[in-house]
């Protein structure tokens, strides 16, 4: 199923669209001015050399990342606030048929942390994964010990389905992962529409 590759969703000074490649510069940018800040939660793949996240160019990257939103296995978007690029933020191994649903991942530069940004980014976003996009069930799993992301999740009222051992690979090894999720039904009975 394609998406819209045009789609914007705001409220207030927050903005969430699919990610264009004039965006990669200002992505590579902060992830590059960010490496401390995003480097422990960052996903790699075990034995693979790739270039230090914010040193490559991110044009191919953004393109095959629209590539597969063209073919409906997820939908990459940027944050931003105020009108400039505070992030990255992205529906990821969305399953169709009897499944119908996907992972969010995201992360913002740091100097935008603890503004209320994030959660409002997911917010929107998993809105519109539910209701525009006709998924059942959004899922975000993060390391334990993660504390921002928790509070994300927190404010959001995302229901915890437990540990997910050994989960993802990040940092140099098998990480742990906490697993939240919400419905369809759970958020359109918290927006008081079911």
């Amino acid at each position: 199923m394609p998406f819209n590759p045009r789609f914007s969703l705001t409220k207030g000074d927050v903005e969430v669209r699919v990610i264009r490649r004039s965006d990669a510069e200002p992505l590579r940018r902060m992830l590059a001015e960010n490496r401390a800040w995003l480097s422990p939660w960052e996903a790699s793949i075990p034995g693979a050399t790739f270039e230090t996240p914010g040193e490559a160019p991110l044009g191919p990257v953004i393109r095959y990342l629209r590539k597969r939103m063209r073919q409906g296995h997820g939908v990459p978007c940027v944050v931003l606030f105020r009108g400039e690029v505070v992030g990255q933020l992205s529906i990821a191994d969305i399953a169709w048929g009897a499944v119908r649903s996907g992972q969010i991942g995201y992360w913002i530069s740091r100097e935008y942390a603890g503004r209320g940004i994030t959660p409002t980014a997911v917010q929107l976003l998993i809105d519109h994964a539910l209701f525009a996009l006709d998924l059942h069930r959004i899922e975000i799993c993060l390391r334990p010990e993660n504390v921002a992301s928790r509070r994300v999740v927190d404010k959001l009222g995302l229901r915890s389905e437990g540990l997910r051992e050994r989960y993802i690979y990040i940092d140099g090894g098998w990480r742990d992962h906490d697993c939240f999720a919400v419905t369809r039904e759970e958020r359109a009975h918290s927006l008081g529409l079911g």
